[in-house]
């Protein structure tokens, strides 16, 4: 799982999949980013402004998948919205597993360990299982998708995921590498839809980030070099040499991530995957959002980007949807 598949084990998709998009929420407690991690010191505060983004994003014609965390999934606000929302076809609800804030709490609380597949197999699997049968009970769903908090994936949460029945994962942050940070390596993961493993029981769909510039053909080569050197980095974007654009709200400007989009599309990526943190939704509680015009900020960024998307011909989609469409090729393969 954390190392790049081999070219057979790209997805494919139905004739008529075209080009799609995906919404993903890292739906989870505010705590200072800045501090070291804590089983206790955390916040629920924005969970009252998720119901604004949900209707925002009805009346956008999109249906965020929220990944939901510990606290998130003992919260009764978000379980009445996103509840809800999922009952009424408007959301999906899958895992993301924080370990810091998730029972057991059998290890210490540090860095290392707030990277899930840092633990021993044993913890990792029992945070794992606990924190699904509280979004079951809580929201009367089964999740059938995953993200590792942190983009922590370990060496065992492939055979984890496949013993739990779930059956997409969505943890890859593409053209990024955590090793400095104790996580992992993801500087060589494609941006497309792959298979983890032969049996093809697990589905990947990687965070999009793309390289934009002059020089974006060589981005994974050239990014660590330019990062090594101060100012380097931000000057090759300014002239328009290379620059790295994850699709995401927090810390891209709008027209950041239309050119993004057009790199995605010129690389003819069938799938699109957007994040964002949930405590974004208000002001104060990440480092991307720092005030109520920030807030604004945010909502247009996703008034823009969407209203591109729709012009560029991509449509928005849902893991159950992607899943269906993925089937559907395998099953015309056989």
């Amino acid at each position: 799982m954390l190392d790049p598949p081999p070219a057979a084990g790209m997805a494919r998709f139905a004739n008529g999949f075209g080009r799609r998009v995906l919404l993903t929420v890292d739906t989870e407690e505010e705590f200072d980013w800045g501090k070291p991690f804590s089983a206790t010191e955390h916040g629920l505060e924005h969970v009252r402004h998720l119901r604004s983004f949900q209707e925002f994003s009805e009346n956008l014609g999109v249906s965020p998948v929220y990944l939901v965390d510990w606290p998130i999934a003992h919260s009764p606000m978000a379980r009445e919205v996103l509840g809800d929302a999922a009952r009424r076809g408007k959301a999906e609800i899958g895992i993301q597993l924080h370990p810091w804030v998730n029972p057991p709490h059998d290890e210490e609380v540090n860095q290392h360990n707030s990277y899930a597949g840092n633990l021993s197999p044993q913890l990792e699997r029992r945070k794992f299982i606990r924190l699904r049968e509280a979004i079951e009970q809580n929201f009367g769903v089964t999740p059938l998708v995953y993200r590792a908090g942190r983009y922590g994936l370990g060496p065992q949460t492939a055979a984890l995921l496949a013993e739990q029945g779930v059956a997409v994962d969505t943890s890859v942050r593409s053209n990024f590498d955590y090793r400095a940070d104790g996580g992992a390596d993801y500087s060589r993961h494609p941006l497309r839809p792959y298979w983890i493993g032969g049996d093809r029981r697990i589905l990947e769909l990687p965070l999009t980030t793309v390289y934009w510039g002059l020089l974006r053909k060589q981005g994974a080569m050239l990014e660590p070099l330019l990062g090594s050197i101060p100012f380097l980095g931000g000057m090759a974007s300014r002239l328009g040499l290379l620059e790295k654009i994850p699709l995401t709200p927090e810390g891209v400007s709008t027209e950041e991530a239309l050119r993004g989009i057009d790199m995605a599309l010129d690389d003819d990526l069938p799938l699109l995957v957007l994040s964002f943190h949930s405590p974004s939704l208000a002001p104060g509680h990440t480092p991307y959002v720092t005030s109520e015009r920030s807030v604004d900020s945010l909502y247009d960024w996703f008034r823009e980007v969407y209203a591109y998307l729709g012009q560029r011909g991509v449509q928005n989609t849902t893991v159950a949807e992607i899943m269906e469409m993925v089937s559907l090729e395998n099953a015309h393969d056989a």
